[in-house]
């Protein structure tokens, strides 16, 4: 019953506030109802003022913004009743009378002008300081929380925060923009409050003044006397608390920058420099010789601060040799849980262990323009990081593999439309685009050219244009693919992402990839790992399978034909071509169109010098061959592809088992993008369709 009480007695205290409005409080209980609320008010006011100064940031009072509301209905209340006491009895209570005759002192013109002063001073610099102090804090926290979103999803990508965590940061950023948005509204309570102050004090006075001669028949000294101390005490009465109030309002506003109560950063920033307090103390002793000023306050007074510098300086000293103690003792610690000891080389090797973490880099990172934020920031309806998400599940569907999340952050220094992409800290491509238009690509089906900002697609190369939204439906209709740009910016990834993905593969991802598979499979694990294939040596397999577009999904497959070729493992480029050949269901499901191949072959010449160039070394086998046939190979092959480049845009060249490797390794150092395939790793199934032929002329 008491909590249900509890739970409800500010609901029942707002709604006798809005009562009193309309209730002569000022004769219930011969005016002690109107002074304990008038000294209510005043303590309530106290309260919130501490409360501001003891709370370490804005979110711990939250609920400021309602309280600035009931407060100032709540003297707005009493203020009416105090005003109706005041106009119909000359009395509002001893509360009022005690504020008139404490600040008056005997001269009714000398307190009514104080009384004005404290008016304009809450209302122009207190009330109008916070006010501002609002407004601007509600705009940059608005405006800062597209970044504040994104760092978040980048730390939730990376790892470094959990969904539960990011799910927290998210809630408060959000109830930061609301707290600070209902600030700025209701600073216009507190402004509203001192103006309606001045307009009471006005109406006491000169209501007050016509009502005492005419209805109590008093003369103009009585009435001068009498409704100048009540205007006083009543206006008083209400300013104190807004004071308090308007003070209050300013400390919140202005404590973004703090993460300390205001006491302990008074104490903490106060007492960091003795030297400020030495040239004070210094400057006020020497105005002693200035004839007209005090001199035994200004002796006081400067050598206070002067004893108070040397106290600082004494504290500095304690604190710092107490930090010293510290990192002493943790050190000692740290030496003593080494195996070695306490001192030596490894104490000097773990040190450099904690150097080394500042040296990480990502993986893969994405660095925006400021105009391409709100593609990422899902609060502004940005969906990249989505789009990513269905990406990383997509390729590791396709390629067996996880790729690590994706960083992305705000980069300042690049134009606003660009964004980067680096693998392992380095830039390895960017691009441009423009957020309020499509990248239209002409495929050949254009008939009627569309206006646009001409450009080169940033994923493959090809011309295209940039068409605003405006003309979107007339270049559909003029035959252009068009694409949006979180699609361009995300196809560039993927593609960037698919030809560093052997540089991405870490042992620790082959490791995860082993513990799984033996979840599965134990046996075939066991057997191979780590007795005869190393973690590292599958890596390398792996790597290299990526680095030809072969999909590591079927791992089993994988060590089985490892397990199958133990002999061949010293040669780590034959027990790759031996696994390829066990992944040729895979290979011609990834190249092939409708289970069929067109492909470009090797004259058997070509083949039999590659064969009689190949050197044997201890290490594994190379290819030794005279630069004139190399570059005559060459030549002959780029012939060959431009022949059927419009025909197949995605280069196929088909060899013999033993001379596929060789010849791959040869024409990526001059032709880049080309597949080359064996005749063991297409399926038999396969329908193959040779539209090529590489030749040796005579």
């Amino acid at each position: 019953m008491i909590k249900k009480m509890i739970d409800n007695i500010f609901a029942v205290f707002v709604i006798v506030i809005v009562l009193g409005i309309v209730i002569p409080l000022n004769r219930i209980w011969g005016g002690a109802l109107i002074d304990f609320l008038l000294l209510i008010n005043v303590s309530v006011a106290i309260v919130i003022l501490l409360m501001t100064m003891y709370i370490k940031e804005s979110l711990e009072f939250s609920i400021f913004p309602s309280i600035l509301l009931i407060t100032t209905v709540f003297r707005l209340a009493l203020s009416i009743s105090t005003t109706r006491g005041i106009l119909q009895d000359a009395f509002a209570g001893r509360v009022i009378e005690t504020y008139g005759n404490f600040v008056m002192g005997g001269n009714a013109v000398v307190g009514f002008i104080i009384f004005i002063i404290i008016v304009i001073t809450n209302f122009l610099v207190i009330t109008k300081g916070a006010e501002r102090v609002s407004e601007v804090a509600a705009r940059f926290t608005l405006d800062a929380m597209p970044g504040k979103q994104m760092a978040i999803d980048a730390d939730l990508n990376t790892g470094a925060i959990t969904d539960e965590e990011a799910k927290i940061r998210r809630i408060k950023i959000q109830r930061e923009a609301d707290f600070f948005g209902s600030m700025d509204g209701a600073a216009k309570f507190v402004k509203g409050d001192a103006i309606m102050s001045i307009i009471t004090a006005l109406v006491n006075l000169i209501a007050g003044g016509i009502l005492g001669m005419v209805m109590l028949e008093m003369s103009f000294e009585q009435v001068l006397d009498k409704y100048f101390l009540l205007t006083v005490g009543d206006g008083l009465s209400s300013q104190i608390p807004a004071l308090l109030i308007s003070v209050a309002t300013g400390m919140m506003v202005t404590r973004a920058a703090s993460d300390d109560s205001f006491n302990a950063d008074i104490k903490k920033q106060f007492t960091q420099n003795p030297t400020i307090m030495f040239i004070t103390g210094g400057t006020l002793l020497v105005l002693m010789f200035i004839p007209g000023f005090p001199k035994p306050i200004l002796f006081i007074i400067g050598v206070s601060l002067i004893l108070f510098g040397f106290q600082i300086r004494r504290l500095i000293k304690v604190r710092v040799e107490e930090e010293l103690l510290i990192a002493q003792q943790t050190e000692m610690a740290e030496m003593a849980s080494l195996p070695g000891g306490a001192g030596g080389d490894e104490d000097y090797y773990r040190n450099i262990d904690n150097v080394f973490k500042l040296l990480s880099v990502e993986q893969i990172e994405m660095e925006f323009g400021y105009s391409l934020l709100h593609l990422v920031d899902e609060k502004s309806g940005g969906n990249t990081i989505e789009r990513v998400v269905l990406f990383r599940k997509q390729f590791a569907t396709e390629m067996g593999m996880v790729f690590p999340s994706v960083r992305m952050r705000n980069n300042p220094e690049i134009n606003p439309n660009q964004y980067l992409i680096k693998i392992k800290g380095e830039e390895v491509a960017r691009g441009e685009i423009l957020t309020d238009h499509y990248l239209a690509i002409d495929n050949g089906d254009v008939t009627t050219p569309v206006d646009g900002i001409d450009t080169i697609e940033p994923a493959f190369g090809i011309p295209a244009r940039w068409i605003s939204e405006d003309k979107k439906v007339m270049a559909d209709v003029a035959g252009y693919t068009l694409i949006d740009p979180v699609s361009v910016m995300i196809t560039h990834l993927s593609e960037i992402i698919r030809s560093y993905c052997h540089e991405i593969l870490s042992r620790q991802d082959v490791k995860t990839m082993v513990d799984n598979m033996k979840q599965n499979n134990p046996a075939v694990v066991e057997d191979l790992i780590p007795g005869i294939v190393s973690v590292g040596y599958l890596q390398k397999v792996l790597c290299m399978l990526l680095k030809e577009s072969v999909p590591i999904r079927d791992m089993e497959t994988i060590l089985e034909a490892l397990a199958e070729n133990t002999g061949s493992l010293k040669d780590i480029d034959i027990a790759v071509e031996y696994v390829r050949q066990a992944l040729r269901r895979t290979i011609t499901r990834r190249f092939s169109d409708a289970n069929s191949l067109r492909v470009i072959t090797l004259d058997p010449r070509i083949e039999d010098t590659i064969i009689a160039n190949v050197k044997k070394s201890e290490r594994g086998s190379y290819l030794s061959l005279d630069p004139d046939m190399v570059q005559q190979i060459m030549a002959n092959a780029t012939d060959a592809f431009d022949k059927v480049r419009d025909v197949i845009p995605d280069i196929i060249v088909l060899t013999s088992p033993i001379v596929r490797v060789y010849f791959k390794k040869l024409v990526d150092q001059f032709i880049p993008n080309v597949t080359v395939l064996s005749y063991n790793e297409i399926d038999n199934t396969a329908q193959i369709q040779s539209i090529g032929n590489i030749t040796l002329q005579q």
